[in-house]
């Protein structure tokens, strides 16, 4: 949604192999006199001479101004994605920024792409013949053209739309444009009730069906973590109260919730409030690092659901040293979900992409391994795992499900109400594509494997040692 060091979801940057370029050196004088042409042209035959080698699963088809190519083998029913370059920076991005180039290109519209699923899923297909056919040449010369990339590109209005994009702090009514009900922004779980994972590929979707998913998500953590009516939760990450009100509600507890969203505590508490529940529930505008004095071993459970992404891995183990200040010493539970790397892919570390630009600014995903290793480290061993699952085979179709909701019910009024800039159409189409974008992005990470998303269940037995006779 790569190298060691790059970690996203489409493999991170296209450099030519060595059969393009051969002829480059003629080329140089050329460059000095007509630099931007020249590169649009250098990027255009090192890119097509990759895809030429790499693409052997599936089939691509890319037209522009100068003709069409087509790549791998067409066969009916294999993965067959059309390109149209509308703009040739598109060669320029893909060349210097990869995967961040290639979103970049889509939201700005210099590409128009026929699936854009399908291409996702075509690039972690041929992933291996990708990195088969990399050269070190482009990477060596970058830091030089790069200056030269900026001064063409750095200050263009597509560039500026960009950075349009990427600043806003998405509001409230984006997101109820296409969550369900509940407004949880996580991995739903599907049964048979719904068609699982792909019924909404083979029987088509039924209206409830996100709501019937994410209802059975909340019910599913919170059995896990053996709440009872009168226990108290502490929660790490708020989302819209979605799980709060659920446990108060249903499961008759009492609920300390914590946000850094201004947004989210007050359309939380609105919610919490038209529940009835303001006496059982407590949202605070608080980072988990700074949880109060009096928290301490005051929680029967903790839970947190896709959190963790925000965290990073330096403070892995603090995280979970806080959970274990604020669990009480016996017969607790804690229940964490992550979207998480596999250990294969997993450094700790995770360099710029399109999710960490446009979508979460330093995020980095975990693993499930470094998160128990956090556990066991931060709580001193008194933790017990309980269990491991997997829930990536879910993610895809919450992904489609969001992404037909936004089709259906996002409006350049509606968004332009919080972000008068989007009353330009063209800013507004670029903020459109980014959701469109990612909702792709992801479901092919997930559905590929590249990406996974765990939920880790703890217990704590007792804390006191046993006595002696």
């Amino acid at each position: 949604m790569s190298t060691s060091a790059t970690q996203s979801c489409v493999p991170p940057h296209y450099t030519p192999s060595s059969k393009a370029l051969q002829s480059t050196s003629s080329s140089l004088l050329s460059f000095t006199l007509r630099p931007y042409s020249w590169l649009c042209t250098f990027a255009r035959s090192s890119i097509l001479s990759v895809l030429d080698d790499a693409i052997t699963v599936g089939h691509l088809t890319i037209s522009d101004d100068e003709g069409t190519h087509y790549f791998g083998h067409y066969r009916k029913g294999a993965n067959d994605v059309h390109l149209k370059v509308v703009n040739d920076n598109f060669w320029l991005r893909i060349m210097l920024s990869g995967d961040l180039g290639f979103s970049e290109a889509y939201m700005i519209g210099d590409i128009e792409v026929s699936d854009l699923r399908g291409a996702m899923n075509l690039w972690l297909e041929n992933q291996s013949g990708m990195e088969a056919t990399l050269s070190s040449t482009v990477s060596k010369i970058s830091s030089a053209v790069s200056a030269l990339y900026n001064g063409v590109l750095g200050q263009t209005r597509s560039q500026a739309r960009l950075n349009v994009i990427a600043s806003y702090d998405q509001s409230n009514e984006l997101f109820k444009a296409f969550l369900s009900k509940e407004m949880m922004y996580s991995c739903a779980l599907w049964s048979d009730a719904e068609g699982g994972v792909r019924g909404d590929l083979e029987s088509g979707p039924t209206p409830g069906d996100l709501e019937a998913a994410q209802l059975r998500k909340i019910h599913h953590v919170l059995t896990k973590a053996r709440v009872k009516p009168g226990h108290r939760i502490l929660e790490f990450g708020s989302g819209w109260g979605g799980l709060a009100i659920e446990a108060a509600r249903t499961f008759g507890c009492e609920v300390d919730t914590l946000t850094l969203s201004i947004e989210q505590k007050k359309l939380a508490e609105e919610r919490i409030k038209e529940a009835g529940l303001e006496d059982r529930i407590r949202v605070h505008l608080l980072d988990y690092r700074e949880i109060p004095a009096e928290f301490e071993k005051a929680f029967d459970a903790f839970v947190s659901i896709e959190m963790l992404e925000h965290v990073g891995s330096k403070y892995y183990p603090l995280y979970f040293k806080l959970v274990d200040f604020a669990l009480k010493s016996s017969r607790a539970t804690i229940v964490v979900s992550a979207s998480t790397f596999p250990e294969s892919r997993y450094t700790g570390y995770q360099a710029e992409d399109f999710m960490r630009k446009y979508m979460w600014p330093n995020s980095c995903l975990p693993s499930a391994t470094a998160l128990i290793t956090a556990a066991q480290s931060g709580a001193q061993g008194r933790f017990t795992l309980e269990g491991v699952e997997n829930h990536a085979a879910h993610y895809p179709r919450t992904l489609r499900e969001w992404g037909r909701r936004l089709e259906k019910n996002l409006t350049q009024d509606l968004v332009a109400q919080d972000y008068p800039a989007l009353r330009d159409r063209a800013d507004y189409e670029a903020f459109k594509r980014k959701w469109q974008y990612l909702f792709a992005y992801a479901g092919a990470g997930f559905a590929q494997g590249y990406i996974t998303c765990h939920m880790l269940t703890f217990i704590r037995q007792n804390d006191t040692p046993a006595a002696c006779d």
